[in-house]
């Protein structure tokens, strides 16, 4: 069992910190810094958690909104799997490859394929998509669509460190997976919730700016009329 009752050892001020094996390495190492971004995306994951717990799955006459109740509850499960597992990948990064002590969990297939499996799952509930969709949406959506691309600088963060140092091929490949399940989570979070996908539109489709807009703000004292006009 872990025993930790004191954090600040000062052990770091040098700029090096411990592996798990007690050896010294530099906190800019290419290890470090993946397991650094572990802890980065398992941070913003417990962020979403926190806003599944705040979304709202209350219709306007006070009745509860089923759909999106379940959502809020299976998200919030499968995110709870999801952190251990980056935990454990963390603690295996955390070692020199020939040095992981047997107390250390080694994620594998079946954990690869159980992401897989869930984004199976949603995508029978969703439409094909037509375009791409801008990072944006309900308070869980956007954060997820953040810990989405904290994935993928992990991805290459992992490919770096594999090009260098001798390591598992399935890290890259969990995170792979990881990556597109916070994606098509996103989207199902959407649709459960009630909300809606922001689609990229072609240049020639977009607002030329809001200069003109923000003028006439100057002249209106209802920004309804503003926004009517647009």
């Amino acid at each position: 069992m872990v025993n930790i009752n004191r954090v600040h050892t000062g052990g770091g001020d040098k700029g090096e910190t411990s592996l798990v094996d007690g050896s010294r390495v530099k906190k800019s190492s290419l290890r470090i810094e993946a397991v650094g971004t572990i802890d980065e995306l398992n941070s913003f994951l417990g962020v979403v958690r926190m806003e599944l717990g705040r979304a709202s799955t209350i219709h306007a006459d006070g009745g509860t909104k089923t759909s999106a109740l379940r959502a809020t509850h299976l998200g919030e499960e499968a995110l709870s799997r999801v952190q251990q597992e980056l935990f454990d990948l963390g603690a295996e990064l955390a070692c020199p490859p020939d040095k992981v002590p047997p107390g250390i969990t080694m994620l594998g297939d079946l954990e690869s394929k159980t992401l897989v499996d869930e984004m199976d799952a949603w995508l029978e509930d969703l439409e094909p998509l037509t375009s791409f969709i801008l990072p944006t949406g309900e308070g869980p959506v956007a954060w997820l669509q953040l810990a989405r691309a904290v994935a993928r600088r992990l991805e290459r963060r992992l490919v770096e460190l594999a090009d260098n140092e001798t390591m598992r091929a399935f890290p890259v490949e969990y995170i792979n997976r990881l990556s597109d399940w916070c994606f098509v989570l996103g989207r199902w979070l959407t649709t459960r919730l009630g909300g809606k996908e922001v689609l990229w539109q072609p240049i020639g489709d977009r607002s030329s700016g809001e200069a003109e807009r923000t003028r006439l703000m100057s002249d209106h004292d209802d920004i309804g009329d503003v926004v009517n006009q647009s």
